[in-house]
């Protein structure tokens, strides 16, 4: 006991003195799709890292590509989002003192700060066309070179920058690249240098539509909205150091840089759209709980003390929030392993379960989907018989989805029409034997009917096929005795009685 009370001081003095200040991060996506589960994991591992630290989660659209915007993509990233547990303290709808939260109503403020640049000498107008630029990079790759503009018009004079304005002629604005080596010290990687004069020419800062690209914008936004910390893919690490270029340029302090390895298939390929394995909106759709899908992308990344021969053990958001520290962080690609997800899914069903309010939650859920699925038949769909049902399947099945399939249709569907032959005076015999037994679980009714068809001379399998037929009128299902077990002893003696009218 006291070794985990002295652990969690020494956790909670070592996250105060590595982050003094207040805690601010933000989730940036572009309105371009679905949320996918790296947005998920990102947004999800800034949102916990926020909370750890009692800081500031905040939402950024950006949308300064117009060409991909997709209609819709915003609401429906906030409702991802929302659904599976995060919520932002600043953004889109929530106001803020750092706002807009979405970058195509914030072009005013690019054109302020890209003024800076140019008046301090760090950026240029570039008149180069886009033919041009297609012949250098075609040339480039005839010499096996590596692509990248040449930096030609950083040279041009101030009279012949005035001219070619005069004339209409059209410009991007482009930020001088030093032939100087960046380094900074990953939260996840650890120290990270690199040189980007090397590999690319001077990169463009706003668009000649007055639309700032990516690299500015970011920049730009993440100071004035004072992040302290960016949690972002690990595609963007190699950026970073062109980053750091732009706030020395502006004479900033940038943020602390964490990147979040690459998500892949358990056999190490990349996630596939073609698979389904990407959208959040489709996990959702399959029957994954929200809490089921975020325990599975943090179980599979690091950030958490793991205990030895612990198992896989659900936890709340807020559980997750108080335990996630971002040293933890694996720097390996996260492995997904899908068995991994339905146990995790199985859990959140027994959790809700377990508690009253959401208990009825499930159970009406569960009713809506039967009721969907078998709009024309004869149901059960109690409350009492539907919860009963999901207590006896959470070690069976790991969405209640599952519940409607054909195999269990008997749950739900009251038999009608039966077609094998009945012996009533049989089932009355039954009926009056199995009234009285306790306990009433498979076990003893399996060793009941088989003491019942040895006294009465009735072949065994032929009792059960009655009974199937009575009990569901379905050809397949689970075996008599753990159909009855489900079904419980007074909705098994109703439907026998129902086939004696």
């Amino acid at each position: 006991m006291w070794s985990n009370i002295q652990k969690l001081i020494l956790n909670s003095v070592r996250k105060r003195r590595y982050f003094s200040s207040k805690v601010r991060v933000r989730f940036a996506p572009s309105p371009t799709g679905y949320l996918h589960l790296g947005g998920l994991r990102t947004a999800l591992y800034n949102y916990l890292f926020a909370k750890s630290q009692h800081g500031m989660f905040v939402l950024r659209i950006e949308d300064t590509d117009q060409s991909r915007k997709v209609e819709g993509a915003v609401d429906a990233l906030i409702n991802d989002l929302s659904w599976s547990g995060i919520e932002y303290d600043e953004g889109p709808i929530k106001s803020g003192n750092h706002g807009p939260y979405v970058q195509s109503e914030r072009l005013h403020i690019y054109q302020e700060y890209i003024t800076k640049l140019l008046d301090n000498g760090s950026a240029y107008k570039c008149f180069c066309t886009e033919r041009r630029l297609n012949i250098l990079k075609r040339d480039s790759m005839k010499r096996q070179q590596v692509p990248k503009y040449d930096n030609r018009c950083r040279t041009l004079t101030d009279d012949a920058v005035k001219e070619k304005i005069i004339s209409g002629t059209p410009y991007c604005i482009r930020f001088k690249l030093t032939s100087d080596c960046q380094s900074f010290e990953d939260l996840i990687f650890g120290g990270i240098a690199y040189d980007v004069s090397l590999n690319e020419g001077d990169p463009v800062l706003m668009k000649s539509d007055g639309f700032p690209t990516y690299h500015f914008a970011n920049v730009v936004d993440d100071h004035l909205m004072r992040i302290t910390h960016v949690l972002r893919g690990v595609e963007w690490q190699i950026s970073t150091t062109k980053h750091l270029l732009l706030y020395r340029a502006f004479g900033w302090s940038p943020p602390q840089f964490g990147h979040l390895p690459l998500i892949v298939n358990a056999d190490g390929t990349k996630l596939s759209k073609r698979q389904n394995d990407v959208r959040v909106e489709d996990y959702r759709n399959k029957g994954i709980f929200p809490l089921g899908l975020v325990n599975y992308i943090t179980s599979s990344g690091g950030g958490f003390d793991h205990v030895m021969g612990e198992g896989v053990r659900l936890k709340t958001i807020e559980e997750l929030a108080e335990e996630f520290q971002i040293q933890k962080v694996s720097p390996h690609p996260t492995r997904l392993n899908p068995d991994l997800l339905e146990e995790c899914n199985r859990l959140e069903i027994k959790r809700q379960l377990s508690d009253d309010n959401l208990s009825l939650h499930l159970v009406g859920k569960l009713q809506r989907i039967i009721t969907e699925k078998y709009a024309d038949k004869n149901l059960n769909i109690s409350d009492e018989h539907v919860r009963n049902v999901l207590l006896w399947a959470t070690s069976r099945i790991s969405r209640i989805e599952d519940l409607v399939s054909s195999k269990f249709g008997f749950l739900w569907i009251l038999p009608s029409n039966i077609d094998a032959e009945v012996n009533s005076s049989l089932l009355k015999k039954l009926i009056d034997d199995i009234e009285c037994l306790e306990p009433f679980e498979e076990k003893s009714i399996m060793e009941r009917l088989r003491e019942f068809s040895s006294k009465n001379d009735i072949k065994f399998p032929r009792l059960m096929k009655m009974l199937r037929a009575v009990l569901s009128g379905l050809d397949e299902g689970p075996r008599v005795a753990e159909m009855m077990h489900l079904l419980g002893k007074s909705q098994s003696l109703q439907r026998i009685q129902a086939a004696l009218k």
